[in-house]
């Protein structure tokens, strides 16, 4: 009977090993967030809604900004493009404030509670990602995030910590939460065989005796 059960336990460690999950990748560092083509931006004038919004970055990189018209914004980290508008803008305004919030236009798919498209600033993490999809289903697992681009996979299993820039996320690209594996989904039902292994190889053993 003993052998019977180290058996059994022996083959669901190997499902396990076969069917977890790998470990994500690590967060790789943070990068200086800037614009690029196919994203928005977001700019609040303070007491100016009219010059407010949010603007498309052109494919050339640039954007039609109200009132100063089309600025070159691609590759510029945001504090450095922020004190080029101010400038611009105090010919026009008298001590402007002015906020700007970088968009990455992004499909979120896969186990996830709301999949579609999604305007993010590219400093959240993907668990907020996710978060803004609903969150995962109850088959989602936030281990097995890919990214696609173009109908590639580019990156597989990123870490859910990992923010949209540090991972070089652009404007276009798919967010993939994948399923959770079969031993965590059946959980349950293998706990539950491994509680009646015992009884039952006693009852077999009982019955082979007489």
């Amino acid at each position: 009977m003993t052998t019977s059960i180290l058996r059994l336990l022996s083959f669901v460690f190997i499902l396990g090993a076969i069917f977890s999950p790998a470990e994500a990748q690590a967060p790789p560092s943070q990068e200086p967030v800037a614009l690029q083509p196919g994203d928005l931006v977001r700019v609040v004038i303070w007491r100016e809604e009219d010059l407010s919004g949010e603007f498309p970055v052109d494919e050339a990189g640039s954007v039609i900004f109200p009132l100063i018209g089309e600025k070159q914004v691609a590759g510029i980290p945001l504090r450095e493009l922020r004190t080029a508008l101010l400038e611009e803008y105090r010919i026009h305004l008298r001590n402007p404030s002015i906020t700007i919030t970088p968009l990455r236009r992004l499909n979120v798919l896969g186990e996830v509670n709301r999949p579609g498209p999604y305007e993010v600033d590219p400093t959240t993490n993907l668990i907020g990602v996710v978060a803004l999809a609903a969150g995962p289903t109850t088959s989602g697992d936030l281990r097995r995030i890919r990214v696609l681009r173009d109908g590639r996979v580019v990156q597989d299993r990123v870490a859910a910590e990992a923010s949209l820039s540090s991972l070089g996320i652009r404007s276009g690209d798919q967010i993939m939460v994948g399923p959770r594996s079969w031993l965590a989904r059946n959980t349950p039902f293998v706990v539950s065989v491994l509680l009646a292994v015992p009884s039952v190889v006693y009852t077999i053993t009982l019955i082979r005796q007489r």
